[in-house]
């Protein structure tokens, strides 16, 4: 069950095509007390344009859209740590459509058959500031990393502690502050604190940037235990 925001309940913006999918997954979630879904749209251009408008804390994001497609607006939408985060939404889960999401701004990723239970969840999740992929996605995504070359690491990541990159690491590998707390014996305040101070020096919007930083400069590799 999502837990309302710091402002009262989460709000959402439902973009897909069609429409009769948008609506019905609208209905759905105005059944929870703690959401509230503000616009359903069928087009990029009309997510771009009500997020823009209406601030949403979440879009949901269909990417296979007439005109402006999802990838190309979540990149649109998703500008700085302020602006609404996006889960996505599909059918498809191809190698290259995650990996783009993803590097658009994407915060989750989903299948439009994953169970409703499911969505919530992912809704709260990443309504808090989390990242959120189904199974399938995730394995599809670290595959993708695993075929593409390492970039050069940026500059700012010498400049962070050793602590910090460790941090880092166990962040790309997806565990979550509290699971990153017991591994390294410290308290999850301690945990968010490292986070944000390398989300800071790397000048990154949220955390999954960070994980797309990490395995694209080689810090983490695929398969990394």
């Amino acid at each position: 069950m999502p837990k309302t925001g710091p402002h009262g309940p989460i709000t959402v913006v439902i973009a897909d095509d069609h429409r009769s999918f948008g609506e019905a997954l609208e209905v759905a979630l105005d059944k929870e007390q703690d959401l509230r879904v503000i616009e359903v749209v069928t087009d990029g251009e009309a997510a771009v344009e009500t997020a823009s408008k209406e601030q949403p804390d979440i879009v949901l994001m269909d990417l296979q859209m007439p005109g402006v497609d999802g990838i190309e607006a979540t990149r649109r939408i998703v500008v700085d740590e302020t602006s609404p985060r996006v889960l996505v939404l599909t059918t498809f889960d191809l190698d290259d459509i995650v990996y783009d999401a993803l590097r658009a701004g994407a915060s989750g990723f989903l299948l439009k058959d994953a169970p409703e239970e499911r969505l919530l969840t992912a809704i709260q999740v990443v309504g808090e500031g989390g990242s959120l992929f189904a199974p399938s996605v995730t394995r599809r995504l670290i595959d993708e990393f695993s075929r593409r070359a390492p970039t050069a690491p940026p500059p700012a990541l010498a400049e962070l502690t050793a602590r910090e990159l460790e941090v880092l690491r166990l962040l790309a590998q997806g565990l979550s502050n509290a699971e990153i707390a017991a591994r390294l014996v410290v308290s999850e305040h301690t945990v968010k604190t490292h986070v944000a101070r390398i989300l800071q020096k790397l000048d990154l919007r949220d955390r999954t940037q960070a994980v797309v930083l990490a395995y694209e400069s080689g810090v983490v590799r695929p398969g990394a235990a």
